[in-house]
């Protein structure tokens, strides 16, 4: 018995002594997490974790240092014990875990992942990008086949990313330069820090740029101004041998600005909105220079990391930065911004729907700052790996990118490539405009297109009677046709999505109706009603446009006077039919003096149900069409 009570001792110390020795692992593991040396905590979990040790701490922990460096198949591997242990964890572990399996070819389980993502947080913007577009794929599928990709020459075995082109010299990042006497790797990634370098366009041989700009930490992302003479570059927060600290006591990077001064990279400083307490990075400016985009998680960001921009108002002055918004920005990462004279703004993001990782995507710069139309770049640049720092060409339509992608000389690779068919969707809208009676063409009819009640563009039909418009692919428009001594007529259109021409031919009938007092101006026009939703007196899109037609005619008839009259069928209270009609004459009646019309000119009311056409009365059975004869408004002419 004592020695069985020994025994059981000394296997109850071995165990104590090894799940202390596990705790320890685990401890040293969580303090090189937190301090953002993710090779090295992979490296002292996965020990752990390979002799059976369980916890969804570390599983989330090894998932992310993986996730963070973007090797999203160790990502998927550790999320997958994660998921295995317990599926009810944050959202973002879906999202996380949804994007690792799509980079390890697992489309359809990351597809799953994404709705239950989207299931456990609607709010969440990559959640409504994915509702709103479920079939991704397939848009990624149609804009695929567009380039003609090659490797930019210009690699090596190590990290080389983040091109910019000026004076026909490519500027880029590398890793390649290990030192001659110590080889200094940055504990995030496990790899060398980077140095900016030059190399002419079209050549191999590649030089560092031997400037004061490198130092011995991260130097990545270089923009140059046209003139040559200013450079903006990303770095570590370092300057005058110092490395300036968060509070956690991290170095995060920074925007640098340097001036050339008789040939050399002078007073190198950082930007005056950047910060020791977050990151900011990647510059590009737009094609005037007076503004510069970038990527930074300053506070105010959306998600890990959003971009932003600032006005460049002088030599060292920056206006406030200014988040593009949840247009562009998710809860991902968003970063490489690069913007071109057509106002398109290329970007990375992890948070827009892909095919794993960052993908490239392109958006349109709207004059009110949104971004729209995003749409990803295809499977030519795209991969399930981390593609980013796209920057084109405009006129030539050549350009680069990079990528860890499957097949690459290193961790990160450059590559060179030719658009060969634009992504932009531009179309024509044309059609003849003719007399619906005869056929006869009528020249010099106006022809004015509508969005959303704003007229965007007029033309004139010519001898021929061919009116040619451009519109924007997938939108709806309202075209209107005039011509004098012929009815005006309104068309809705939904232009196609692909480049191309959408035709519209537009037959006009002959003769305005001639009207005297006491005539209903709206029998004119056919107007047999101004729609209001249900229940409510606000005038709907639909209504302004048919009250155009009548503000028109009192603009030609200065001295016309209306009687406006609003009409119900019988369903509901006669009380509540007549105080519905009456509230909507006079909205009728607020829209036309709003836009210009005298109110001396107009008197109206609502006459509830006391005025049915037909037999519809309250308690007789009617068709909807019937009841429809009966809801209607009269626009009669009291004086001329």
């Amino acid at each position: 018995m004592k020695n069985c009570i020994l025994l059981c001792l000394i296997i109850v110390n071995v165990f104590s002594f090894g799940s202390y020795a596990q705790q320890s692992k685990i401890d040293s593991g969580d303090k090189k997490y937190e301090n953002y040396a993710y090779i090295d905590a992979i490296k002292t979990y996965e020990k752990v974790a390979n002799k059976g040790y369980k916890s969804e701490d570390m599983f989330k922990k090894l998932g992310n240092a993986y996730y963070f460096n973007s090797d999203f198949e160790g990502a998927a591997k550790w999320y997958g014990e994660l998921f295995a242990m317990n599926n009810a964890v944050e959202p973002e572990y879906y999202y996380r875990y949804a994007q690792s399996l799509k980079s390890t070819g697992q489309i359809d389980k990351a597809n799953r992942l994404l709705g239950e993502f989207n299931a456990k947080n609607k709010t969440d913007n990559r959640a409504k990008l994915y509702e709103a577009d479920v079939n991704y794929l397939d848009q990624i599928k149609a804009n695929s086949g567009r380039y003609n990709i090659e490797n930019a020459g210009i690699n090596s075995k190590y990290s080389d990313y983040g091109t910019f082109v000026h004076d026909n010299k490519i500027y880029f990042a590398s890793a390649r330069d290990t030192g001659n006497f110590s080889k200094r790797k940055h504990k995030w990634t496990g790899e060398y820090f980077t140095n900016l370098y030059i190399a002419d366009v079209d050549s191999s041989k590649v030089k560092k740029f031997k400037t004061s700009l490198n130092s011995k930490f991260h130097e990545s992302s270089p923009v140059v101004t046209k003139d040559g003479n200013t450079i903006y570059f990303t770095r570590n927060n370092f300057a005058d041998g110092k490395k300036g600290k968060d509070e956690e006591k991290a170095t995060l990077i920074k925007i640098y600005k340097a001036t050339l001064k008789d040939g050399k990279w002078t007073n190198i400083v950082p930007l005056p909105f950047t910060s020791d307490n977050y990151s900011t990075a990647h510059p590009a400016l737009s094609p005037d220079e007076k503004t510069l985009y970038f990527a930074s998680d300053m506070p105010g960001t959306l998600g890990q990391s959003d971009i932003y921009k600032v006005s460049v108002n002088g030599t060292d002055s920056y206006g406030p930065p200014e988040n593009l918004g949840k247009s562009i920005n998710t809860e991902g990462k968003e970063t490489f911004p690069y913007v071109t004279n057509e106002k398109e703004i290329y970007f990375a993001s992890d948070g827009h729907p892909g095919l794993g990782g960052l993908d490239v995507f392109v958006g349109n710069l709207e004059d009110n700052g949104t971004v729209s139309g995003i749409q990803n770049l295809g499977a030519d640049v795209n991969s399930p790996k981390d593609d980013f720092a796209y920057v084109i060409d405009p006129a030539t339509r050549v350009g680069y990118f990079s990528s860890n992608k499957d097949g690459g000389q290193g961790s990160d690779d450059i590559y060179k490539f030719l658009e060969t068919r634009r992504l932009k969707c531009i179309q024509e809208l044309n059609g003849v405009i003719t007399d619906a009676k005869t056929g006869a063409i009528l020249p010099g009819a106006t022809v004015s297109l509508y969005d959303n009640q704003v007229v965007k563009n007029t033309t004139t039909a010519d001898a021929a009677g061919n009116y040619v418009l451009p519109v924007e692919c997938g939108k709806t428009y309202n075209v209107r046709a005039e011509k004098e001594d012929y009815e005006t007529k309104e068309v809705s259109i939904t232009i196609g999505r692909v480049t191309g021409k959408t035709s519209l031919p537009i037959a006009l009938d002959r003769g305005i109706c001639r009207v005297t007092v006491g005539d209903d101006l709206g029998v004119c026009f056919g107007i047999k009603m101004i729609y209001f939703d249900l229940d409510k007196s606000n005038i709907r899109s639909e209504a302004a446009i048919d009250l155009e037609k009548i503000l028109a005619v009192l603009n030609d008839h200065p001295t016309m006077k209306l009687d406006i009259r609003s009409h119900t069928d019988s369903r509901a209270t006669f009380k509540y039919n007549e105080a519905l009609s009456d509230r909507r004459a006079k909205s009728t009646i607020q829209w036309l003096i709003k836009n210009g019309v005298d109110k001396s000119r107009l008197t109206g009311k609502g006459y509830g149900e006391t005025q049915l056409v037909n037999k519809c009365a309250d308690g007789v059975e009617c068709t909807e069409a019937e009841h429809q004869e009966n809801r209607r408004s009269e626009f009669i002419i009291t004086a001329l």
